[in-house]
């Protein structure tokens, strides 16, 4: 069967959202509620009755239909049981053509070397947590052991299910210095937030300073077997306590032993690799893809 273009309104969400659940790479990026909640607008491509898909997300700009990552997704691309090169090549060579701008990231089920696209490797951390608590922490490196008791010494209190405003907020503050992130982006967010939570697939977690300061927060996403930390905000004064530190341990302890995988969420900026690489994480590379066919005058003023 060819792979074939489905508009929004015709995608049959259940069809989809059992596929993605079925799919030896699903994510929950890919998910019916996650990119309903995260993109603007979002298309599929869909091969032999929702065997194999992919999620195209979308915007539009001066007439000019493109293709983009929604925040707060860290990957998409092609999802199914047998997925090889071939495969991925044609998915991507059935991208309809009015689509003329594409900057977009794959899946790590997606990471192929491709003879007519030329795909950039990325990175993402993970970590089993499937061992007992002492054995996961024997892996940390000494500059998490040593936070983690700053922390305790300092008596900062971490706390389960705290407002995810709070954690909001202050990623808010921190984004500022660079990122791109809108308060519409924010609050897409937190509705996506309250969807999982009801459904008892989200959590969010803090720690306070003695004096009651939320110094460190985050947001963990769970989908089959992987939690995702997936929305992160710290206090600038949170480093001098190891609060991120006490912050990770305390989700760590808590889900030890269980079969899943936390998550990271990346990252290629140096700092943060070495920082979710000292809790013992591995590495989990996947792809992205840029691709520019905008008429010559546009692509002359995009640079």
């Amino acid at each position: 069967m060819a792979i074939e273009y489905v508009p929004y309104q015709h995608i049959d969400k259940e069809k989809w959202d059992a596929c993605i659940a079925a799919a030896g790479n699903g994510l929950i990026y890919a998910t019916s509620i996650y990119l309903d909640s995260m993109a603007e607008n979002w298309d599929a491509l869909v091969l032999d009755n929702y065997e194999t898909v992919m999620p195209l997300t979308w915007g539009k700009k001066y007439n000019i239909h493109y293709l983009y990552q929604p925040f707060f997704t860290a990957s998409l691309g092609v999802f199914g049981k047998k997925i090889d090169a071939a495969l991925l090549n044609d998915f991507l060579q059935a991208i309809p053509a009015k689509f003329k701008y594409w900057d977009i990231y794959l899946n790590n089920g997606n990471y192929f070397q491709l003879e007519n696209f030329k795909l950039y490797e990325r990175m993402n951390y993970i970590l089993p947590l499937n061992e007992q608590y002492e054995k996961l922490s024997e892996q940390f490196r000494d500059n998490i052991k040593r936070n983690i008791r700053k922390s305790e010494k300092l008596n900062c209190l971490v706390q389960k299910d705290i407002p995810v405003d709070e954690v909001i907020a202050l990623a808010t503050e921190q984004s500022q210095a660079f990122s791109s992130l809108s308060k519409d982006d924010f609050d897409r967010f937190k509705k996506l937030y309250q969807q999982l939570h009801q459904q008892q697939r989200a959590v969010t977690y803090g720690v306070y300073t003695s004096s009651g300061q939320l110094v460190a927060s985050g947001v963990f996403f769970f989908y089959l077997q992987r939690a995702y930390y997936i929305l992160v905000g710290n206090h600038p004064n949170s480093k001098a306590v190891g609060a991120s530190h006490a912050l990770i341990n305390a989700f760590i302890k808590d889900h030890a032993g269980n079969a899943i995988v936390l998550d990271f969420e990346g990252s290629d900026i140096s700092s943060l690799a070495f920082f979710y690489s000292s809790f013992g994480a591995s590495e989990e590379k996947y792809v992205g893809l840029k691709l520019n066919r905008l008429p010559a005058l546009v692509k002359l003023f995009k640079k």
